[in-house]
């Protein structure tokens, strides 16, 4: 048995106390451990409350390590678990930690979730299918997932894609609307959206053009049509590779043809 001869309090560090056992050094406690086990000058101690102590003030260092993760921004438990995991800290102290946390409410994966749902429909515009997947690389449970996705209505995601489709539909008018349509789809795809809902979101946007924005298109593509196959080919083989690769971008046959006739008339004219 070893018995308390002095306690003092640390001057860089006012809620920790150094523990001096039979005159010497022994270890410093977080003062709820001193308060929890009420050291005081004289007690004697025996090995197991000493190994009892030592434990509870790696949960107390474990715990605080946990807040300032925290202080940064919400976390989940599985963060938290893996950051005092790479930390250092026993498997048997984190739990105990974590348990602490989650009294204290500093650890709520519910309201976690909830918030990673609002912050991502609000700032990312992501539909569920990315959120959920967000919510699994953050070790939410599937159940969890599943409650919390379903606040995420029918109705607000359709308005959201919506405006994500709107907004790329209205400043991507110099490409052609059947490879507009397909690269919107696949954003939205991206953004996480399932194909009803992309396909409600994209049924109220109308993709016409007017002749003046078609001759622009029909330039455009027709330009990086002729320069690809230029070189490479000639006579009917080549205006057969341009007149494919417009067809495929949603340019009428007409558009096509005028603008190979015109490339043709040029390039005899040089």
């Amino acid at each position: 048995m070893s018995v308390i001869t002095k306690i003092t309090q640390q001057k860089k560090d006012s809620e920790r106390y150094n523990i001096f056992l039979d005159e010497k050094y022994a270890y410093s406690v977080h003062e709820t451990v001193l308060v929890k086990f009420g050291l005081t000058k004289g007690m004697t101690l025996e090995d197991w409350s000493i190994d009892e102590m030592v434990f509870e003030e790696e949960i107390s260092k474990a715990f605080n390590r946990a807040l300032h993760y925290l202080g940064f921004r919400m976390r989940s438990e599985s963060e938290v678990k893996k950051k005092l995991l790479d930390t250092g800290y026993g498997e048997a102290v984190i739990l105990e930690a974590i348990v602490k946390l989650r009294k204290a409410g500093f650890l709520n994966d519910e309201k976690f979730s909830e918030a990673l749902l609002q912050t991502q429909k609000r700032t990312s515009s992501k539909g569920p299918i990315a959120i959920q997947q967000e919510l699994a690389r953050k070790g939410i449970g599937k159940e969890l997932q599943s409650q919390v996705l379903e606040s995420y209505s029918e109705a607000d995601q359709v308005e959201i894609a919506t405006k994500l489709a709107e907004k790329a539909a209205a400043s991507n008018r110099s490409i052609p609307p059947r490879q507009l349509q397909q690269r919107i789809q696949n954003a939205l795809q991206r953004k996480g959206y399932s194909f009803d809902i992309i396909k409600q979101a994209l049924s109220g946007i109308s993709f016409e053009r007017e002749d003046e924005e078609w001759d622009e298109i029909t330039v455009t593509v027709g330009e990086k049509a002729w320069r690809r196959y230029r070189s490479r080919f000639s006579g009917r083989e080549r205006s057969n590779r341009v007149k494919q690769a417009m067809y495929q971008k949603g340019i009428s046959f007409d558009l096509i043809d005028r603008f190979i006739e015109k490339k043709e008339n040029e390039e005899n004219d040089d």
